[in-house]
């Protein structure tokens, strides 16, 4: 089957996964949505927290949450619906100093997203020195300081020095609204409250931009691409997570209580292969085994994954690659 027709037939299986799921609705029903409509970047270094404020806040696993840092490679929408209003979220990925392609791509995302949001949600690490990335950032940030909150996350953390994040605050924001500077732990979902209602004090009075029951916008075949990602990350070791992608080869509905997915995760060498395959094929039975109990958490029809690993050398210099992941 060559790559059109690839294309076609998961397009057609996302398009009736869709349906079947109303295009991922929240899995309760809440009050009505107030007035209020804001588009929100989240913005910060690699590993601040973005990801965990975005899950933590739409109350679902939109984004991979890693130890290892900028996993996030694409500008995801998770949807926060309350009495208030409707928050889109757009978790960018954390911006970092270097002239990989891969990381310049990831760079420009996050910057045309600062500028293009009602509202920016600032994430600062306290558990972290503020050197040249933060100062980047920062320089990113502070010409739309007027639509901006900032949120000083890992609060509870024994590393956390909320006196360095201030200082370093009050030198980048000088005269910044102290009402817009938050403590926070997204993790054990401490200040998260208050940063939303910050947020909602920037937003407009505006139609809502998704129907009022979905938490993402993200489509069937990126979701489980992700999760296979995520579950892949938390496997292996820091350097090999970067070096690897994961393509959805085929997509189909067998019922309608099941979906059919044949996937691949791709790696940049030979030698990478053996380490995600894992010694008798242990490691690559756990990702698939992790991946579809998520699978059964967020769908509401069985999935089938038929997993393997392949060889797409140098990856991460192709645009056409690139391009296709950086959606």
């Amino acid at each position: 089957m060559n790559d059109t027709s690839n294309d076609t037939e998961s397009s057609k299986a996302s398009e009736a996964a869709t349906g079947t799921t109303a295009g991922m609705p929240g899995p309760t029903e809440q009050p009505p949505v107030g007035p209020k409509t804001a588009l929100v970047s989240i913005v910060g270094r690699p590993s601040a927290g973005k990801s965990t404020f975005l899950n933590t806040a739409s109350g679902e696993e939109i984004s991979i949450v890693s130890a290892v840092p900028q996993t996030t490679r694409n500008a995801i929408k998770g949807i926060v619906n309350t009495s208030l209003g409707q928050l889109v979220f757009v978790d960018t990925p954390g911006l970092h100093i270097s002239d990989k392609k891969l990381n310049l791509k990831l760079t420009k995302t996050a910057s045309d997203q600062i500028k293009d949001s009602d509202a920016i949600l600032y994430i600062i690490d306290t558990t972290r020195d503020h050197g040249d990335e933060e100062k980047l950032i920062a320089s990113l940030v502070a010409p739309y300081a007027d639509k901006t909150v900032i949120a000083l996350n890992k609060r509870d953390s024994a590393q956390s020095s909320l006196k360095k994040a201030q200082a370093f605050l009050a030198e980048a924001f000088p005269g910044f609204a102290p009402t817009r500077v938050i403590e926070m732990s997204a993790r054990d979902d401490r200040g998260v409250n208050d940063v939303l209602k910050a947020l909602y004090e920037l937003a407009p009075e505006a139609p809502h931009l998704y129907p009022e029951e979905f938490y993402t916008d993200q489509e069937v075949d990126f979701r489980i691409s992700e999760i296979i990602r995520g579950e892949a990350m938390n496997r292996l070791d820091e350097e090999l997570p970067h070096a690897l992608y994961v393509r959805i080869e085929d997509m189909k509905m067998a019922s309608e209580s099941k979906l059919k997915v044949r996937a691949s995760l791709c790696v940049e060498r030979e030698s990478q292969k053996g380490i995600v395959i894992g010694k008798g094929a242990a490691m690559i039975k756990q990702i698939r085994i992790a991946s579809l109990k998520k699978c059964a958490d967020i769908f509401p029809y069985k999935v089938e994954l038929d997993l393997q690993v392949k060889v797409d050398k140098n990856w991460r210099q192709k645009d056409a690659v690139l391009n296709k992941i950086l959606r």
